[in-house]
């Protein structure tokens, strides 16, 4: 199983990380904080579902204070879940909403590249991952 030192693990996150915020759109809350991936991974799917658990618990950690935090920590449980393939699938089903998170770069825009990213995310659901949450 890969836990919290392995070095293929701070990788992939480093990478998944550069994905979700490659030509991200700048865009601000009511209060004029910097909107992150993890709006973008939110707004996805509470469109898609009624209510996500990897969504609930990182929003029930009480010590995550940014979004860059909350996506790092979604982007962790839907490891140890086995669901992080599926989920950023139901996020990439809209195209509207996808430009309107995204530049024309993202890789997420391009049909092709989007299905070899899902894919590959897809083929991780057979790793075992053993992390801290």
């Amino acid at each position: 199983p890969v836990t919290d030192g392995s070095r293929e693990l701070h990788s992939l996150c480093a990478q998944l990380e550069f994905l979700l915020q490659f030509d991200l759109k700048e865009k601000r809350s009511f209060f004029g904080q910097r909107k992150d991936y993890w709006d973008f991974l939110c707004q996805g799917l509470a469109r898609c579902r009624q209510e996500h658990e990897g969504i609930h618990f990182v929003t029930s950690l009480d010590k995550l204070k940014t979004p860059v935090g909350r996506g790092r920590a979604f982007l962790r449980y839907c490891l140890v879940h086995r669901q992080l393939a599926e989920s950023l699938q139901l996020c990439l089903l809209d195209p509207e909403s996808l430009c309107e998170w995204y530049y024309a770069r993202s890789p997420f825009l391009s049909p092709q590249r989007r299905a070899e990213i899902l894919g590959s995310l897809y083929e991780l659901d057979c790793v075992t991952f053993h992390l801290a949450l």
